[in-house]
């Protein structure tokens, strides 16, 4: 494994190979400096490729085990047994297969890894507001449980995420979360120039817990505020850059 990556990872999840990477210690230069996974952006090929080539190393696959999906802000999970043939858009993935490493991109919207280790189950998914609104996190321990988790014994963590400090919205946003239920108020507080502020990982935690999850938690780091070790999507546009690169998480059994 190259020495210059930097993996975060979670007591949580102790037991399971798992890792929420930073772009430290990648090929891509210019903006998307570091460790950028993401083939979306308009990074070089070959830099993304080699930074992929990376993580799978770290992960102890070969990058063809590596799985991900067109993530399109949907509640849509993939079970998966192999390698996926094409791509499918959808934001998790489940698996029991051994030797799959489950991924998801991000560059502000959370990361979310699971695992049922004594059923053998993981998961990984991408839940920002919409995904997280719509009901990504309680279809993807759904899933898990349809392939024998128990809701009980899964841990679930929330890697670097925006925090609530950096993400001003508008209040059409507000209204389409008090819109779905009143309540949902309370993950909201006035902003310094009087626009609502929006906690993204709380309301991930609430709707983990929400699903029963046994073991929920975000490791406090936000990416808008570290652009030593993370990209930031709403970063990169205060700043009116090109373009931002996509950090990756990754787990597997």
């Amino acid at each position: 494994m190259p020495t210059t990556l930097e993996i975060l990872t979670a007591t949580a999840l102790r037991g399971v190979q798992h890792g929420f990477f930073t772009r430290k210690g990648g090929a891509s230069s210019g903006v998307f400096a570091g460790l950028n996974c993401g083939h979306g952006s308009t990074d070089l090929t070959e830099a993304v490729v080699v930074n992929r080539d990376r993580v799978a190393q770290a992960m102890g696959v070969e990058p063809g085990a590596m799985i991900g999906v067109h993530q399109v802000h949907s509640a849509d999970v993939v079970t998966v047994e192999a390698p996926l043939a094409a791509p499918i858009k959808a934001d998790a993935l489940v698996t029991a297969t051994p030797g799959l490493a489950l991924t998801v991109l991000t560059a502000d919207c959370q990361p979310v890894l699971l695992a049922d280790l004594k059923a053998g189950v993981v998961a990984a998914a991408h839940a920002g507001w919409r995904g997280s609104l719509n009901g990504v996190l309680g279809a993807t321990v759904d899933a898990m449980t349809a392939l024998g988790a128990q809701r009980e014994n899964i841990a679930a963590v929330i890697g670097p995420t925006i925090s609530q400090s950096a993400y001003e919205v508008g209040q059409e946003f507000l209204e389409t979360f008090l819109t779905e239920n009143p309540a949902f108020g309370r993950f909201f507080s006035a902003g310094p120039t009087g626009k609502p502020m929006f906690d993204l990982p709380a309301f991930g935690l609430f709707r983990l817990r929400e699903a029963g999850v046994g073991h929920a938690e975000w490791t406090r780091h936000c990416t808008y505020s570290d652009p030593a070790l993370f990209y930031s999507y709403r970063r990169t546009t205060h700043l009116g850059e090109v373009d931002y690169g996509r950090l990756i998480s990754a787990i597997r059994l």
